[in-house]
């Protein structure tokens, strides 16, 4: 019997060499590689107790390498997010283009992917969520180093509104996409702290959350209720925490340690 392997690498029915799967370049196999390590000694030692320099022995390659990709800790904890982001980018892409118009239906499919994107990374998630409490940490969700993952994950619920039936009022428009986004880092701090099991007690919530969240938007269109619409987008445009507004506040932001 032929080895599957074989016939494989063998040549194709044409008389071509088979095509072997395109292989990541290894620039991009070193840095996954690097974040992976650090991930794993994050959850063995914790996040204040491991070093670079240890991150860079357990994965294989020099110091000056490991700070090559990750200029610091804080920035392997950014390739996280990254990796977290796009990843659930990807697990919302079905529901998003499914057809679904429901929106409490898509408000819910989109927070319950994070739940389970997320899942791995519970057990120490304590411990990067200490650190991005601090406003004046790169990692706080509302940095400017964390403004990719930040706009990804507006964007996607940007378009959980405007793949639903719903009508949205024009005042609230705007600034909705972000106080989902909000909505859903309330979210991620329950779920921090949520020691139920497989974090049941953050799907229950999901799943209570996403129907009332989906009737207050509907319900924002009736004319009774314009003046708090007004109010409340008056509200988020003053107030709405962004990295601009808080270079702009003057206050000095917190250099990266080297780790």
């Amino acid at each position: 019997m032929t080895d599957a392997s074989e016939e494989q690498q063998g040549p194709s029915a044409g008389g071509r060499p088979a095509e072997k799967p395109a292989k990541a370049p290894k620039s991009e196999q070193t840095r996954a590689l690097i974040l992976e390590t650090a991930l794993r000694l994050f959850k063995e030692r914790g996040y204040d107790k491991t070093t670079m320099r240890a991150i860079a022995q357990e994965a294989g390659v020099s110091v000056g390498n490991a700070y090559y990709y990750f200029s610091s800790k804080e920035h392997l904890v950014q390739g996280f997010y990254d990796r977290i982001a796009e990843e659930h980018q990807a697990a919302v892409e079905p529901i998003l283009e499914s057809g679904e118009k429901d929106l409490t239906a898509r408000i819910r499919g989109v927070l319950l992917a994070w739940l389970d994107i997320a899942a791995p990374y519970q057990e120490f998630a304590s411990q990067f969520f200490k650190n991005a409490a601090d406003p004046d940490s790169p990692l706080s969700p509302f940095s400017p180093e964390s403004e990719g993952p930040r706009e990804a994950a507006i964007e996607v619920h940007r378009r959980v509104i405007s793949g639903a039936s719903v009508k949205v009022d024009p005042e609230l428009s705007e600034a909705l996409p972000q106080l989902l986004w909000l909505q859903q880092m309330g979210l991620v701090l329950f779920w921090v702290y949520d020691r139920s099991e497989n974090a049941a007690n953050s799907r229950r919530l999901v799943e209570r959350l996403s129907p009332v969240t989906a009737r207050a938007i509907q319900l924002s269109r009736f004319r009774i209720l314009r003046p708090l619409v007004k109010e409340t987008h008056e509200l988020l445009a003053d107030m709405m925490p962004t990295a601009a507004g808080m270079a702009a506040s003057g206050k000095p932001r917190r250099a990266a340690k080297s780790g």
